[in-house]
């Protein structure tokens, strides 16, 4: 299925995923004191790389803002205790503190870095060094340049989560939001729109589904236990009250929603960014539909330009 609006290239972002085997793009935009939208939606079956300069070309991309996001494995998230340097020293000293944590030679890397700001005295100033290896960004840049897409911004999928938890904040307390892909897990914490903690887990849809609904105690209570500790460590680092745990959209259902009602002692409730985002043109937006659009729906709704 495949839904289409065009839009002025100076508003919002058309998030865009070259996979070889799928081209799936997101056009949104999230404007302070205005409704989130998403307006358009893309999911085409191509089959090769090659395509995605036709499908640029049939639907517009030149007439947008265009981004994309780095999968797992292309990039590291650390976190650091933020450098007592001037501004414009700041990614120099983040590379020297990073260059032992990195399996390449810190010279070999792109970085960017994402301040984590301070909420008392108390507690430590802390950042996020975002790397990747420069092969890997002239790639990703060089398929876009061949496909003649507008390439703008490279995002990753813990800022893209960020933008959907901060539809879910409530005043004075932070938010945590689990999303289970194929493989893996993310968790990630908000305040104040802000990400504070961003945690990947090994465990995904995969590993839940492959056993029978009777027989998923021991999967869902790792997962349990898995946030349960994250929880408990950012009140140690943070001090800061989690209002709610929001979890992310299900390809299927799998239990997970009530066993962790059952045994977290904090609020939980489910995704729906057909009832968050005004969708435009969205029939068939389901759980489903959602799952696979996540991230590129969370990346559509920056509002300011990050790049590694």
């Amino acid at each position: 299925m495949t839904f289409f609006a065009r839009a002025k290239k100076e508003r919002g972002w058309l998030v865009v995923d070259e996979s070889p085997e799928i081209v799936k793009y997101v056009h949104g935009a999230f404007e302070p004191g205005a409704v989130a939208t998403v307006d358009l939606w893309g999911d085409a079956k191509l089959g090769a790389q090659a395509n995605l300069e036709r499908i640029a070309k049939e639907r517009h991309f030149d007439r947008y803002r265009c981004a994309t996001l780095l999968r797992p494995g292309e990039y590291q998230l650390i976190q650091v205790d933020a450098p007592n340097v001037p501004p414009d020293e700041l990614k120099s000293a983040i590379r020297w503190s990073i260059k032992d944590m990195l399996d390449y030679h810190v010279d070999d890397a792109t970085l960017d870095v994402l301040d984590v700001p301070p909420e008392s005295s108390g507690h430590g100033h802390t950042m996020f060094a975002v790397a990747a290896k420069n092969q890997t960004i002239q790639q990703r840049i060089r398929a876009f340049e061949d496909a003649r897409i507008p390439l703008l911004v490279i995002d990753i999928p813990e800022t893209a989560q960020r933008n959907i938890a901060a539809l879910y904040e409530v005043d004075k307390r932070a938010t945590a939001l689990l999303f289970l892909d194929r493989d893996w897990g993310l968790l990630t914490i908000n305040y104040r729109g802000e990400l504070y903690l961003a945690r990947r887990f090994d465990i995904g849809v995969s590993h839940v589904a492959k056993y029978a609904p009777e027989n998923r105690h021991d999967v869902l209570e790792r997962i349990q236990l898995e946030l349960q500790r994250t929880f408990d460590h950012f009140d140690r680092q943070h001090g800061l009250p989690i209002a709610k745990l929001v979890l992310g959209p299900e390809p299927e259902e799998m239990g997970l929603e009530d066993f962790l009602r059952a045994n977290l002692d904090i609020s939980v409730e489910r995704a729906d960014l057909a009832a968050r985002l005004h969708a435009g043109p969205a029939a068939g937006f389901d759980a489903a539909a959602q799952w696979r659009m996540f991230h590129l729906a969370g990346a559509a709704l920056r509002q300011e330009t990050r790049t590694l």
